[in-house]
């Protein structure tokens, strides 16, 4: 393990947010936070319908066709539905902050591709609030808007609003401002006047439906725009009729109206997914909800499913009650076709402006984090302002002012292209935030939704780049190669981040691949080895299995002159070993005089930069006599001879170089005395532990695995115990300690593994009587879930155990095997493996032999067991 391996390296912690978090807190009272439905499902509904629904969705039946619209809508859910279950992987994997998408990719991929893809991310909400603006504005003018000779455009009575650039232009800056005044005052505020939009566009969908079955037969008035000399003036509602549907079915692509443009498929479908672009709009209000974690994913499905139904029926209704014409040339024609004109107006409007203020305050949330991430420098550090209530004022000041800038340019189709590219080019990151993490096995990377694969990922990152090209190939190269600038900005200019990100994991099992020198030792998780630890007459070795790898620590004794170095020739050896193991390890061997100092120097020497091992391993040290693994037959490849007796058998070219020194003898004595063929006494063994403790290693005692046989241990129902309490000091048992997380840290880590997936975790809570056994139990359930690991917590009371006499420096024999007993006795089938505490070496030098003592009753016949002992917080609830 490493010690600053950012996806391994964990802080110990019950809250959802660290504490520098919480000092960024200001400390008057916060307004209330957001519920799922306030704080997801309306916003993402209102996002997902506003201009499409209303305003686009006949555009995209009348050019494309019925078949083609559906299979748009397939299309564009279906990456959609791929991105909403990576979010929903990540949000479900810790506690969120303020910022949305950006903060999940930027704590999974690190700051420079995080931060400019925050970038893109925040611009593409501002073109998404100012496309939402034009349709507005479009909208009013379609009812309201009079022509250069002073006629109404589409013969209302109502016409009072002249038309042209720079009038619209005018009338978007008012609008933008109404947005701007509601984002000011705070997001709960957003979230009252949304649900108020909400009720009206759910009332005005209801109207719609009904007026396709209510509504006769119906002449329409084209906009003014057209004449008689270029085209029909009028269209019509035909109500159900199987020719207006056999008209529709099939593509026939014209010139927009508003554009001059000629349209196509890439075009239409570049309109038509604006109305799935606002999958984001409850992940942006990340930092103002309850509990994100429980609130994104709901809501975003939720959401999700109940657009695509409304605009599947509304395509299919549309394609058998209108006339192609009318879809082609009046996008407000639903207005004219509904039981009550101006209903429909009323709800264009509502759900327009709403989109327009989601995006808008979705663009400030995401600029406020990045800079408080200080990802620019003191660029956009006045962005970090908020207001007492901690509304990021600023933050929206700035984002006002892109929209405004981004009005400039007139027209809503102009810029729906940029904006679906630039929302396609976020989800594609969010697909590959969620990829890489699948990907590298991260032990943090545990999410609640499992509703997803890498082939999920897959799909939703192809998917994106696909239609990011077939959009505008153009736009599309020039968004990747603006978002390669941001990185390349941001690498030069943001701090040094302590996220833990997946780029610096990618990068060592890079590096882990490597065949030269492999000077590097491994910095994953524990895995249970197949074998103890092989000791030999010259070459004493500690193999110490990582989860990941495996990783040989070799100490070399010898008392006299050496004329060579007698490590090189060993190296060799090792490396073919691991290479014919297939196992990923790197191999350090150290001369010493001792086992102690070779494992000194080991943990010293071991490592590169900042990923040096953390945890040891070591063998139980009880009265069974060492055997050498090495001469397994499952190694037989290996040659085993002495250096006197090497062969040159042209049979054996082909096989490993992996020569070691023979066995030792029976007996082997050292400064100590006689240990019975042992490498070193129980004295030196505690010193070894302890030293490891006082470097700030974890320990880690396998005892039993001489007898583990993993295909058997695999079959039928599988079961790894977990008893996290220190029991050499029932007087202070505590469940939330570091030691106590680690071991379960550990034990959940063996459960993500593929051959451990179908084990079951049972943790054992003792009780003593008269204590609140229902409090206790539901605190560690609490504690549990937000570290979204799953185990079963069986109480088990203790009193007679821990009745035996015994004092706070040493407990009695009789209470060790009692407890021994107990866990012996807490299930029919023993466990595949057991995960017990290991307490710290007492501090007194001559306590050793009792130390070891202890720990030899307290797991005498358990079978396989760990005793753990970890001094590194591994535990947070962070993303």
């Amino acid at each position: 393990m490493s010690e600053r391996t950012p996806l391994l390296h964990y802080r110990l912690s019950h809250e959802p947010r660290s504490p520098a978090t919480d000092r960024r807190r200001p400390a008057a009272k916060q307004p209330p936070k957001l519920n799922t439905f306030f704080g997801v499902v309306i916003p993402t509904l209102l996002s997902m319908f506003s201009v499409v629904v209303f305003l686009r969705i006949g555009f995209v039946v009348g050019q494309c066709g019925l078949y083609q619209t559906i299979a748009m809508l397939l299309v564009a859910y279906f990456i959609i539905s791929m991105t909403v279950l990576s979010v929903c992987a990540i949000s479900t994997n810790g506690a969120l902050d303020a910022g949305g998408a950006y903060y999940m990719i930027s704590r999974a991929l690190g700051p420079e591709f995080g931060g400019s893809i925050g970038i893109m991310f925040f611009l593409a909400n501002v073109c998404g609030s100012a496309l939402f603006v034009l349709g507005l504005v479009e909208a009013i003018l379609t009812t309201f808007g009079i022509s250069d000779d002073g006629s109404s455009l589409t013969g209302s009575r109502y016409a009072a609003l002249p038309t042209g650039y720079w009038w619209s232009l005018l009338y978007g800056t008012v609008i933008l401002l109404l947005c701007v005044l509601v984002c000011l005052v705070g997001a709960h505020i957003y979230a009252k006047a949304t649900f108020l939009i909400f009720i009206i566009v759910m009332v005005v969908l209801g109207t719609i439906f009904i007026s396709f079955f209510a509504v006769p037969f119906r002449t329409v008035q084209l906009p003014g725009h057209r004449n008689a000399s270029l085209g029909p003036t009028s269209a019509n509602f035909t109500g159900f009729k199987l020719d207006t549907l056999l008209g529709n079915v099939q593509a026939d692509y014209v010139v927009d109206y508003t554009t001059g443009v000629m349209m196509s498929f890439a075009t239409v479908f570049a309109v038509m997914f604006n109305g799935c672009t606002g999958i984001m709009a409850g992940s942006n209000m990340s930092g103002d909800l309850k509990n994100p974690s429980y609130s994104i994913p709901r809501g975003t499905i939720t959401a999700v499913i109940f657009t695509f139904v409304i605009y599947n029926l509304l395509s299919i209704l549309i394609s058998c009650t209108c006339d192609r014409v009318l879809l082609q040339q009046d996008y407000g024609f639903l207005t004219d076709i509904n039981v009550w004109h101006p209903l429909v107006t009323v709800g264009v409007y509502s759900s327009t402006l709403s989109a327009a203020m989601s995006n808008l305050i979705g663009a400030s949330r995401i600029l406020y984090a990045l800079a408080r991430d200080n990802l620019l420098g003191r660029f956009l550090s006045p962005a970090k302002h908020t207001s007492a209530s901690g509304n990021p004022w600023v933050s929206v000041l700035i984002s006002w002012i892109f929209v405004q800038l981004v009005l400039f340019s007139g027209k809503l189709n102009t810029i729906a292209s940029i904006v679906t590219i630039f929302f396609l080019l976020v989800y594609a990151a969010v697909d590959l935030a969620c990829l890489a993490l699948e990907w590298a096995s991260a032990p943090n990377f545990r999410p609640t939704f499992r509703y997803f694969t890498w082939h999920t990922c897959v799909l939703g990152i192809m998917g994106c780049a696909v239609m990011m090209f077939l959009i505008n190939a153009i736009y599309a190269s020039a968004s990747i190669a603006f978002m390669l600038l941001l990185l390349l900005l941001i690498h030069y200019l943001s701090p040094v981040s302590s996220w833990g990100f997946i780029s610096q994991a990618l990068i060592f099992h890079q590096v882990q691949r490597e065949r030269g020198e492999r000077k590097k030792n491994n910095k994953f998780w524990f895995r249970f080895p197949d074998t103890l630890p092989a000791l030999t007459r010259g070459l004493k070795i500690f193999s110490i299995n990582l989860y990941g790898g495996t990783n040989s620590l070799s100490v070399f004794l010898s008392a006299d002159v050496l004329p060579s170095d007698p490590l090189q020739s060993q190296y060799d050896s090792w490396l073919s070993l691991v290479d014919h193991l297939n196992i990923k390890a790197f191999v350090n061997l150290t001369l010493a005089d001792s086992v102690r100092h070779g494992v000194q120097h080991l943990l010293f020497i071991s490592g590169l930069g900042g990923m040096r091992p953390n945890t040891l391993v070591l063998g139980f040290y009880d009265d069974i006599p060492p055997q050498d693994l090495l001469q397994d037959s499952s190694l037989s490849i290996c040659k085993f001879t002495d250096n006197s007796s090497q062969t040159d058998d042209p049979e054996d070219q082909n096989d490993p170089p992996c020569h070691f020194p023979p066995v030792r003898g029976g007996v082997s004595v050292g400064r100590g005395g006689v240990w019975g063929g042992k490498s070193m006494g129980p004295q030196e063994y505690v010193c070894v532990i302890a030293d490891a403790v006082k470097m700030l290693k974890n320990v880690a005692l396998a005892r039993y695995f001489g007898q583990f046989d993993r295909t058997q241990a695999l079959q039928g129902p599988v079961f790894v115990d977990v008893w996290p309490v220190n029991l050499l000091r029932p007087d202070s048992a505590a469940y939330v300690d570091t030691c106590s997380l680690f071991l379960l840290q550990l034990a959940c880590i063996l459960n993500m593994t593929r051959a451990w997936q179908k084990a079951k975790l049972r943790l054992f809570l003792c009780v003593e009587e008269g204590r609140s056994l229902k409090g206790t139990e539901q605190k560690l359930k609490h504690l549990l879930k937000e570290l979204r690991m799953k185990a079963e917590i069986c109480t088990v009371p203790w009193d007679s155990q821990v009745a035996f006499p015994s004092n706070t420096s040493r407990v009695s024999d009789e209470y060790l095997q009692a407890v021994n007993k107990l866990i012996l006795d807490q299930t029919l089938r023993p466990p595949a493996v057991r995960f017990l505490y290991l307490p710290r070496p007492p501090a007194d030098t001559s306590r050793y032999h009792d130390y070891l003592n202890q720990l030899e009753l307290l797991t005498r016949n358990l079978g396989p067991t760990l005793l753990i002992h970890g001094v590194t917080p591994v535990i947070t609830t962070d993303l």
